[in-house]
């Protein structure tokens, strides 16, 4: 899920300022990219990441942004230059060949230009305030969208159940119209005349009581392999269920990611008993539906 949080804190050395940027994505995948003098905040800024946010790639920015002109933004480390003063006097003794040090060396020297540091204690309780705030900004930015995806679902699930609605008709109607066809395909072919004024009319040695049965026999079979009351019952608990996902609230990305596996299964059964053309194209518009809705829940947390 996408959505942006900033939180800051004025400081004698500057702003400190916290910046948590996330988009989609199936995995908690948070990326930290922190100031120095903030280093030891990262493992409380991960610990609450993560018990707050189980979805998303999130970018995570960790910095000070300087007062400009602070007596205490640039402080030279006299302490530092006279070591490097001695440092550089000792090693022309031994290398009288050895070039001095220039003025930029010195000053690109590690600790001589010092900013105002800020203590670890004084890092940590910061960065536990700004996390919170932060993260809470996040969580409303988040459940905005997934509001709106929420949403987007419920459409597909209402086109679902409007064809499982219209499937459960029409399987009698299936059923007995196919009863239709192989009569008149089987009474063609065994020269039978089904007459109800005659019933014993038959230009053939087969029996009408014969031919009856195995048209009986052949409905049966049909009927078994195109009912699909069980796959459509079935469809609609799993639809409720993700409705009721979606009600609870909370963290339902993965339970809905489940759900999808129990609909694609079920629409799956439906295309493989699909011997009428009707059954087809439900199955089609059940598995689009169910892709559709597939890609939303991957941005769901």
């Amino acid at each position: 899920m996408t959505g942006f949080a900033l939180a800051r804190r004025d400081h004698p050395v500057g702003a400190i300022v916290l910046e948590i940027r996330s988009v989609n994505s199936r995995y908690l995948d948070p990326q930290f990219r922190l100031s120095d003098e903030l280093r030891a905040g990262e493992a409380h800024l991960r610990e609450a990441i993560t018990a707050k946010v189980s979805r998303g790639k999130l970018d995570v920015r960790y910095y000070i942004h300087r007062n400009a002109g602070s007596s205490e933004s640039v402080i030279a480390a006299e302490k530092v230059l006279a070591q490097l003063a001695a440092l550089d006097r000792s090693v022309r003794e031994h290398l009288p060949e050895a070039r001095p040090l220039s003025v930029s060396e010195a000053l690109h020297w590690p600790g001589v230009l010092a900013s105002g540091d800020i203590e670890v204690d004084e890092v940590l309780a910061l960065t536990k305030g700004l996390a919170a705030d932060a993260l809470d900004q996040l969580a409303v930015a988040r459940a905005r969208e997934g509001e709106r995806l929420a949403a987007a679902i419920l459409e597909r699930v209402v086109t679902m159940e409007s064809i499982a609605l219209r499937l459960q008709p029409a399987v009698p109607k299936l059923v007995e119209a196919h009863q239709q066809k192989l009569e008149q395909r089987l009474a063609a072919a065994l020269g039978i005349v089904f007459d109800a004024a005659d019933p014993n009319a038959s230009a053939s040695t087969v029996t009408r009581t014969e031919a009856l049965d195995r048209i009986r026999q052949e409905i049966t079979l049909y009927g078994t392999r195109i009912d699909v009351s069980e796959e459509l019952s079935r469809l609609a608990g799993h639809l409720a269920e993700v409705r009721a996902i979606l009600g609870r609230g909370g963290s339902v990305g993965k339970r809905l990611d489940f759900m999808m596996q129990e609909l694609n299964r079920e629409a799956n059964t439906l295309g493989s008993k699909s011997a009428a053309a009707e059954l087809a194209d439900a199955a089609v518009e059940l598995k689009l539906a169910i892709e559709q809705i597939r890609e939303q829940v991957q941005n769901l947390e």
